[in-house]
């Protein structure tokens, strides 16, 4: 009888460790944390994972997260479908990678997190961390992070007989148009919220802040 491939399920445990550790570990390390019995199963996993593209062996063979080795399964399933035992999807469209649903040009891109309520009916909370790509002309109706007279902000930018205004989604708050000074810092591409902290101290983000 031919043998379950579990690659699948190995691979998720991998993501974690390198999560935990911040690296792919030795093949040594691989099969133990794998419960592999020889760390000739190791070798032959890693080998089906770097022709599969989730890994790839770096300088003097070090094995290091290949473009795939970080995609997840996206799925088309509605909540209610929930997921399978296993925690994988049950109806699958492709896998993605989270920063490439949000992230089209790294080195123009920057984490800013994000204080107060003035955006919350744009489903924009206190406590947020937005992703924000700087040089990108920004249009009308674009949600921007703004330099404002001297001030940093998040807003939706409207432009009104020709002049910039800068709109809360938040009944009780005005909108702002300049009174010397406008610089459109980033237009935001997307939202990022965690419910929870990391249980590790690991995965810290580097990001400045703004009011919005």
């Amino acid at each position: 009888m031919a043998r379950t491939n579990r690659d699948s399920a190995h691979l998720r445990k991998l993501r974690d460790l390198h999560a935990r550790l911040g690296c792919i570990p030795s093949y040594s390390q691989i099969a133990a944390h794998l419960g592999f019995k020889a760390k000739n199963a190791a070798f032959k996993l890693v080998d089906r994972l770097v022709a599969s593209g989730h890994l790839t062996k770096g300088p003097g063979g070090r094995l290091v997260p290949d473009v795939a080795f970080f995609a997840l399964e996206l799925s088309d399933d509605s909540v209610r479908a929930g997921f399978g035992s296993d925690g994988s999807a049950t109806g699958l469209l492709q896998s993605q990678a989270i920063d490439q649903l949000l992230i089209s040009r790294p080195s123009k891109t920057v984490l800013v997190s994000l204080r107060g309520d003035s955006m919350v009916d744009a489903g924009i909370l206190n406590g947020d961390i937005a992703v924000v790509e700087t040089d990108l002309q920004s249009v009308s109706g674009d949600i921007v992070v703004a330099d404002i007279d001297g001030s940093v902000t998040v807003k939706e930018l409207q432009i009104k007989k020709g002049r910039p205004w800068l709109v809360p989604h938040n009944s009780s708050i005005e909108a702002q148009t300049p009174r010397e000074s406008l610089k459109v810092i980033g237009v935001v591409r997307g939202i990022v919220r965690r419910y929870k902290p990391l249980p590790t101290g690991r995965g810290t983000l580097t990001r400045w802040g703004v009011t919005s």
